[in-house]
């Protein structure tokens, strides 16, 4: 894998600003003039996961909150500034939460050595382990282990999205996004859709 260096982002910056004006040439004069993305995406920090590249948008199409293992807090404030301005200030039409394969957050929370400050981060994800233990350990292969604790990781933040103050305003209007769950291969760059357990959720008033 090529790495630039310091200067090469700053050179690259210009080239494609350059390139944006000679396709349209009001292409930053309609950029500037405001927002109106209808997908709120969650993803995870990892490098390898520009969704913007793996999904071929453009800017103003994809509002984005990023965060190791992509967790959804129901006490991190800047999650729920981002979750709130998305729903009632943009209307977005869907909320994606995107996990990956071979996510150091999902891996050191399933191995229990993560240390610090990304210990307490990701202990949400090892209480999902253990809560589904027979069934991860009856997986042959530790990654395929850690990867279907990955899958598990993005269903627990999409149901941690229902139980915000945000979300139950908006189930209360009848106007709410749609909500997703989606893992990224990295092993092939292709998006695998997981499917919620909207019945059961239901059923239980998560979800109107």
């Amino acid at each position: 894998m090529h790495y630039h260096n310091y200067e090469d982002l700053l050179e690259n910056n210009q080239e494609w600003a350059a390139e944006k004006l000679e396709q349209d040439p009001t292409y930053f004069e309609k950029l500037s003039q405001g927002q109106k993305p209808p997908f709120l995406f969650i993803g995870c920090s990892d490098s390898r996961m520009p969704l913007n590249n793996f999904t071929k948008t453009e800017p103003g199409e994809l509002f984005i909150h990023r965060n190791v293992a992509n967790q959804v807090s129901l006490t991190d404030m800047n999650l729920l500034s981002v979750l709130e301005y998305a729903v009632e200030a943009l209307n977005v039409q869907h909320v994606v939460v995107c996990g990956h394969y071979f996510c150091g957050g999902v891996a050191a929370a399933y191995k229990g050595n993560a240390t610090g400050v990304v210990e307490s981060w990701v202990n949400p994800i090892r209480e999902i382990y253990l809560q589904n233990r027979v069934e991860i350990d009856a997986i042959e292969k530790e990654e395929d282990r850690v990867n279907k604790l990955a899958e598990l990781n993005v269903i627990a933040q999409v149901r941690n999205i229902c139980n915000t103050s945000v979300m139950h305003r908006a189930f209360k209007t009848g106007s709410y996004p749609k909500l997703h769950g989606w893992v990224l291969d990295i092993r092939n760059g292709k998006i695998k859709e997981l499917e919620l357990p909207t019945d059961e959720w239901r059923e239980l008033g998560i979800i109107p």
